[in-house]
């Protein structure tokens, strides 16, 4: 597709910014005092209102799938060939993985457990696994999927099996990040990469890992030096913020000082501050990727303020966690 075609794609993608949720809806949502007045905020806005559900836990989730597949179904429409937008979808490849390699050591089935919106039909995955018929599965998932099945039946030690899942994950994600050809895409596959390095870095503290440990479940990061952030995890807190502190990571300090929420919203925060950019480019592929992006924080926004309303939080501890929007 030249770059000529995406002048189309992205006039589609500018219209459908203008009903992006903003920072001034969010903080209407925010104030809502019920479920019922938040969704009806939501439905005014055009979002999907089930109307079969069986909680509103329930109904709060059929709504968010709605939304997501409503944004796919539209990009679907405007570019031919989807696989350059793989790098948003490998994480729930590798989520899958996960679930049905855990699932290959028990005689339940739990179709719930998979996510949608993968690269790879969940049936396939669970397939591939149970039969071990790893060709099933994209090359460069191969390998892994075949380690983390042996470790998991030989050790029973789910969290080494996490750590080889996981990593490959970040790897696959940073490698469709550079295979896109976008900028947005390959930013936002080092950012992820980063912050889930910072966040391995920290539970290995947290739960007394040694350096070896840590080495093993850092994912390759260009923006990090990921010798130098194992040995400072090894040392302890204050080194590891140290280190940070030198790193163009720096501003994560205080948010992980605060709570691992915080430092959460940070990273995503990160993400949408760093392809606002795209809203003046007429021409890339770039705002299609901006858009997705900015779509699925919104609705990881939305689901926190409501989960938040469904389970009584104080408006100030939602408030706090809640995303910045891109519009």
């Amino acid at each position: 597709m030249s770059d000529n075609k995406y002048y189309y794609a992205v006039a589609r993608i500018r219209s459908r910014e203008l009903s992006l949720l903003n920072e001034a809806f969010i903080d209407q949502l925010l104030g809502a005092k019920s479920i019922e007045e938040a969704m009806r905020l939501l439905q005014d806005k055009g979002w999907h209102m089930p109307e079969e559900y069986t909680t509103e836990s329930d109904r709060v989730e059929k709504m968010l799938a709605a939304e997501k597949q409503k944004t796919w179904d539209l990009i679907a429409e405007l570019v031919p060939d989807m696989s350059v937008f793989d790098v948003l979808l490998i994480e729930n490849d590798y989520h899958n993985l996960k679930a049905a390699v855990k699932e290959a050591l028990t005689s339940d089935i739990h179709h719930d457990i998979y996510s949608s919106g993968g690269t790879i039909d969940p049936k396939v995955m669970n397939s591939a696994i149970e039969n071990r018929d790893f060709s099933l599965l994209p090359e460069e998932m191969r390998d892994v999927a075949e380690k983390a099945l042996d470790t998991l039946l030989h050790t029973h030690d789910g969290q080494l099996t996490d750590i080889i899942i996981d990593k490959a994950a970040l790897s696959a994600i940073n490698a469709a990040g550079k295979k896109s050809g976008s900028p947005v895409l390959e930013l936002y596959a080092e950012l992820k990469v980063a912050s889930a390095d910072i966040k391995t870095a920290i539970r290995a503290i947290k739960t007394g890992k040694d350096k070896n440990f840590i080495k093993e479940a850092l994912a390759p990061c260009e923006s990090l030096d990921t010798e130098r952030l194992a040995n400072a995890a090894n040392e302890g807190t204050d080194a590891l913020y140290d280190f940070l502190s030198l790193s163009k990571y720096a501003d994560a300090v205080p948010e992980l000082k605060r709570s691992p929420s915080a430092f959460e919203r940070w990273c995503d925060n990160l993400i949408i501050r760093n392809i606002r950019s795209e809203i003046a480019h007429p021409y890339t592929i770039g705002p299609l990727a901006a858009y997705i992006i900015a779509r699925e924080n919104e609705i990881s926004t939305v689901r926190i303020v409501l989960s938040g309303l469904i389970n009584d939080l104080p408006e100030e501890s939602v408030r706090e966690r809640a995303r910045e929007m891109y519009v």
